[in-house]
């Protein structure tokens, strides 16, 4: 018996001793990554100093969870570093009353920091793995306002349009018009917009009207978006290619018929001397 209540106080003990670390590197990553940089939206602040990262990453790099980098999470899928995700999050604004698109919800950790301000999440991840794990996790941590769906995030989603917030964690070459269409008037998205495969511009869009008012952040590198908007990119590279393949024939023809030309004017000239 004694060995057994032993047992538990020096579990407990270790607990409390592990919590303590995480909660010291958490309150580092914050003086020295956020605050440090910039970053002075109180909400944003107490809900980085809130979350459990660590929680919210494979459990071989939790070690990791508070450096300064972003983190893999499997899938080709990664967890934003701590910085990008403050500086997503304030630069929205908010003001706690919002209902909020998050697209890519990977491990849950935007959405945990976006749920800690805002009223409700509705946050969508296409690799079914993550989305699960995800839920699971999120719901362990007893958050109640977070909706997580298994789907293909370019087409949003239209039941529970408009939103006052949208997020996208993924990079893209274009914003997805079901996006903007269920976007309320008003409404800010940001996302990482630009060429996927290299970097990126952090792109703040506010909605008035038929208008879109567009910010530049920062420069950013993002794992790319998957899904439909593949199918888009490749297409317009294809449409790219062959629009270039037409110009080069079309140049090929021009430059044939002017050496046609010259060497029928050359005859001329030398039929004419001689």
């Amino acid at each position: 018996m004694k060995k057994a209540v032993l047992g538990i106080l020096v579990a407990l003990l270790m607990c409390c001793v592990l919590c303590d670390d995480y909660t010291r590197k958490r309150e580092d990553m914050v003086n020295y990554q956020i605050i440090a940089r910039g970053i002075t939206d109180a909400e944003t602040i107490e809900a980085m100093l809130t979350v459990p990262r660590h929680l919210l990453v494979p459990e071989d790099l939790q070690d990791e969870a508070y450096a300064d980098y972003a983190l893999p999470i499997g899938y080709g899928q990664t967890i934003s570093q701590p910085y990008i995700v403050a500086l997503m999050t304030s630069s929205l604004n908010l003001q706690g009353n919002e209902k909020a698109l998050e697209i890519g919800t990977g491990s849950g950790y935007q959405a945990a920091v976006l749920a800690e301000i805002v009223d409700h999440v509705y946050t969508i991840e296409i690799v079914p793995e993550l989305a699960q794990k995800a839920e699971t996790n999120l719901q362990e941590l007893g958050y109640t306002n977070i909706t997580v769906r298994n789907a293909d995030g370019y087409f949003g989603w239209e039941e529970h349009q408009p939103f006052d917030v949208i997020m996208i964690t993924a990079a893209a070459d274009h914003i997805p018009p079901p996006l903007l269409q269920q976007l309320r008037d008003g409404g800010r998205l940001i996302l990482p917009l630009g060429n996927p495969l290299y970097y990126q511009t952090l792109t703040l869009v506010e909605k008035k009207g038929s208008e879109l008012y567009i910010k530049h952040v920062l420069d950013v590198q993002f794992v790319p978006m998957t899904g439909y908007v593949q199918e888009t990119e490749e297409e317009e590279i294809l449409e790219e290619d062959a629009e270039e393949d037409g110009s080069q024939k079309m140049y090929i023809g021009l430059f044939s018929a002017a050496v046609v030309i010259l060497i029928v004017l050359i005859w001329r000239i030398y039929k004419g001397d001689t």
